[in-house]
């Protein structure tokens, strides 16, 4: 007589509901069970039970999906068991999660995930930014154990890639408190400003600082746009509500003070709309002074007047101009005649159209090169590089020996 067939132990619809609800609570939580970094980082050695984290987890999702389950169920040997058939499936990986538990790498692969990562602690690391500090962290302690590509022991993925701009002021709230060396700037609203930006909501913030004499200080109410990181700092991209402006200013450069002015923002559809507007504005200048609203709106409109601008380079820096050959999208390179002594071009002419707004921080990058640039165009342009280094070889003169 054949034997009857055994049932299957998840054939019970109330365990087949849990198995789905335990899946579902590892996709919406990934990480679920990880003891939380400041509690761990403050008593290493304190006990940490994960299944009692993840069983919380499951109950607030099973309420919330309609499928309330009995208070403490299901019990943490319920649920290793479960996750025993999930590693069985190769849903979970056949090794310890000892800091949370998660399917996979999400939308990601293994290889993408080792680069994103590298992007995360380069932005953390360097440019110093305080969310993505938290956020790289979390996501390390969880992918303890991980097998990354090509690695052998279990530990943060290689940092194939990495951006090493470093920021040159404090960004992170937490470390000035570990330093003691509080800084009273915006960094300490990072949170409401991000959340002002994708819902469009307009915010007062107040500006202290002016080192080029060409900014308002105190007061001004605003619709935070975007976070850039350029060289050596963080800037806010906004517009004002008064009129309208495009404008971008340095992060440490505003007080530690941010006051939502309505909560119902504007819309991601208008945050969008302008976005694009101020990197068009970008993309067309030199650096990041927007100009004035007039001076804007003529250049949106196709109407801006451009200044032609021409930089003679000498050699070596010449070789690394022509290197450069996406620095500008407008920018065009022309060889001078060869030397017959090293077969290069005696000199690299560097040409494009700025709107005006743009000349002062051209003129910037130009002074970098030091005597090995030579400004051709426009005249007035001329006379400024002139007069600088005028001025600058009276600096020298008397205190330096030349050869």
């Amino acid at each position: 007589m054949p034997r009857k067939p055994s049932p299957h132990p998840y054939a019970d619809p109330t365990a087949f509901q849990r198995l789905m609800l335990l899946i579902a609570t590892l996709i919406h939580h990934p990480g679920v069970g990880c003891p939380q970094r400041r509690a761990w980082r403050d008593n290493p050695k304190q006990h940490h039970n994960a299944l009692e984290d993840l069983q919380q987890h499951l109950q607030t999702l099973a309420q919330e999906q309609g499928h309330p389950l009995p208070p403490n169920y299901p019990a943490p040997p319920t649920l290793q068991k479960d996750l025993k058939r999930l590693r069985e499936y190769g849903i979970l990986d056949r090794r310890m999660y000892r800091w949370g538990y998660y399917l996979g790498t999400g939308i990601m692969s293994p290889r993408e995930l080792q680069a994103a990562l590298n992007a995360l602690e380069s932005q953390a690391k360097y440019q110093g930014d305080p969310q993505i500090r938290q956020m790289y962290q979390s996501l390390l302690q969880r992918v303890r154990g991980f097998a990354f590509p090509h690695q052998t022991k279990a530990t943060s993925p290689y940092p194939v890639r990495q951006n090493c701009d470093r920021a040159i002021d404090y960004t992170d709230p937490e470390e000035m408190l570990e330093k003691q060396d509080y800084q009273p700037t915006l960094f300490h609203h990072i949170a409401p400003l991000e959340e002002a930006i994708v819902t469009g909501q307009p915010i007062e913030i107040s500006r202290t600082v002016n080192p080029y004499g060409d900014s308002q200080l105190g007061i001004d109410q605003v619709w935070p746009l975007q976070l850039i990181y350029r060289d050596i700092a963080w800037y806010l991209l906004y517009e004002r509500c008064a009129n309208h402006q495009l404008v971008i200013g340095r992060m440490n450069r505003y007080k530690d003070y941010l006051k939502v002015l309505t909560p119902n923002g504007r819309g991601i559809e208008a945050q969008w709309e302008r976005l694009q507007q101020a990197h068009e504005l970008l993309e067309t200048g030199w650096g990041l002074k927007l100009g004035t609203r007039e001076e804007q709106e003529q250049e949106l409109a196709g109407k801006g007047e451009g200044v032609s601008v021409r930089v003679r380079f000498f050699p070596p820096v010449s070789t690394f101009i022509e290197e450069g050959q996406l620095r500008h999208p407008k920018q065009k390179l022309r060889r001078g005649k060869k030397d017959p002594t090293t077969e290069k071009p005696e000199y690299i002419d560097y040409s494009l159209v700025l709107p005006p707004r743009s000349l002062d921080e051209f003129s910037i990058w130009v002074q970098r090169y030091g005597d090995k640039a030579q400004v051709m165009s426009p005249p007035a342009l001329v006379e400024r590089h002139y007069g600088m280094a005028l001025r600058l070889l009276g600096r020298y003169q008397g205190s330096v020996k030349l050869d």
